[in-house]
């Protein structure tokens, strides 16, 4: 076999004739032009264009490396006129996408690499700058997405939650479709003005077949859902419900906290320390100063001193004992059918009106706004786990490459990495196909 056919078949490049091989220092240099098919193409659409001049002439492409030696492709480009595009552009080139200074087979395995590892180490491999594997991740997401399915088709349950970035409160939608597991949108923003441009994507239609939408309380995702999606049900998760419950429990016990060490401040301290063998006696304000894991935890995971804990609560602060039976008989009511849970429900809105603990009384009103929510989370067993388990994938994304400056990259990254869409290497391609 001739030398230039072992080349061409190493490099696995259709539509291209290799010239001639020269090795300048460490670098190989390999000149090459496109076939006949492929020539005075529009370098943005790919259609039939008119030479124009002559441009800037020779351009070298970085493709994979040979033994250690960076290996480039070098073509004198030029520039046609586009009659589609209506404008001059440089012409196409198989081996590369239009505006990239690196082969698609490079750049394939650019993004793999960088999605198993830190930026950082990915650079280092590839042998590039940092910043620039944010470019090509991002020029492989457009390749990718442009030859698979939309991953806005088929929607039928979705999630939407938001999670953070960075400090300074820089948030991003995410909107993840439960039946896949998968990312399908995600945007810069968490927002009614953000979240509405996902919905316009959508369409009226694919809206129309959206069945449950999981989310949190919060009043920008619900105005969303109930003016797009009119046949959709709005499943609060539970888990935020639970936590709503905690932040009241919180409260009573702060509340208490304060009373009982204003109380203690204008007693008389006791002389001496403890007998030897006596046990020494906790204040009450200590007590519920340290009580938080207690109170807060189930009455299955107590340990013995927690147990003792709430005992002394049951009796000096019965009010602060009674919110936290409050919010574990909330708790308990998730764990049930739904015939039995919309019971309790009734019956857990009625104690709390009652229960002259106004935090309480407050979280009364809002599961009361969330009502129907949270009921068809726990009828059709639909919450927010499988999106708290994807934001700590987008969280590991973020923390892998210390931070995007390029909010745009970070997003393709996400995609990539939690999305619809698979990077594979180049030569897995090639075995599927055998």
């Amino acid at each position: 076999m001739p030398f230039k056919s072992i080349v061409k078949n190493i490099l696995g490049i259709k539509c291209m004739a290799i010239d001639k091989v020269s090795v300048e220092g460490e670098k190989v240099f390999i000149d090459v032009h496109p076939t006949k098919g492929c020539e005075c193409r529009c370098g943005c659409c790919g259609c039939k264009g008119r030479y124009y001049d002559k441009g800037r002439g020779a351009r070298a492409w970085r493709t994979l490396d040979c033994e250690g030696h960076e290996v480039y492709l070098r073509y004198s480009v030029y520039r046609v006129y586009c009659p589609h595009c209506k404008a001059v552009h440089t012409c196409m080139v198989p081996w590369a996408s239009h505006g990239s200074r690196f082969t698609e087979r490079f750049e394939q395995v650019t993004a793999w690499v960088a999605l198993q590892m830190d930026k950082s180490a990915a650079s280092k491999f590839m042998r590039i700058a940092w910043h620039t594997v944010g470019d090509i991740m991002s020029r492989v997401f457009e390749s990718v997405a442009a030859k698979s399915a939309s991953p806005l088709e088929g929607l039928v349950n979705i999630g939407i939650d938001e999670t953070s970035y960075r400090k300074g409160h820089s948030y991003i939608t995410v909107v993840v479709d439960h039946d896949r597991g998968k990312v399908v949108w995600a945007r810069e923003g968490h927002c009614e003005n953000v979240l509405s441009t996902f919905f316009m994507e959508l369409g009226e239609e694919r809206c129309k077949r959206i069945r449950l939408v999981s989310c949190d309380g919060a009043r920008w995702i619900r105005n969303c859902v109930e003016n797009f999606c009119e046949n959709a049900e709005r499943c609060v998760d539970p888990f935020h419900v639970v936590q709503w419950a905690m932040d009241s429990l919180d409260k009573v016990r702060s509340e208490f906290w304060q009373k009982a060490r204003q109380e203690e401040r204008g007693q008389k301290r006791t002389r001496g320390r403890p007998a030897k063998g006596e046990e020494k006696k906790e204040s009450l304000a200590s007590a519920i100063k340290n009580s938080k894991f207690a109170v807060g935890k189930a009455d299955e995971n107590l340990t013995e001193s927690q147990r003792k804990k709430l005992e002394l609560i049951e009796v000096k602060c019965p009010e602060l004992y009674r919110a936290r039976s409050l919010k574990e008989a909330l708790r308990i009511i998730f764990s049930m059918d739904y015939t039995q849970a919309k019971v309790e429900l009734g019956k857990w809105l009625g104690w709390a009106q009652r229960c002259r603990i106004e935090p309480f009384r407050e979280l009364r009103k809002k599961i009361l706004r969330h009502y129907d929510g949270i009921l068809a989370s726990i009828k059709y067993g639909l919450s927010n786990a499988r999106i708290e388990a994807i934001n700590n994938k987008i969280k590991l994304v973020i923390r892998k490459a210390y931070g995007f400056r390029n909010i745009q990259n970070m997003l393709d990254m996400i995609r990539l990495k939690c999305g619809c869409f698979a990077v594979s290497l180049p030569w897995e391609r090639l075995e599927n196909a055998a």
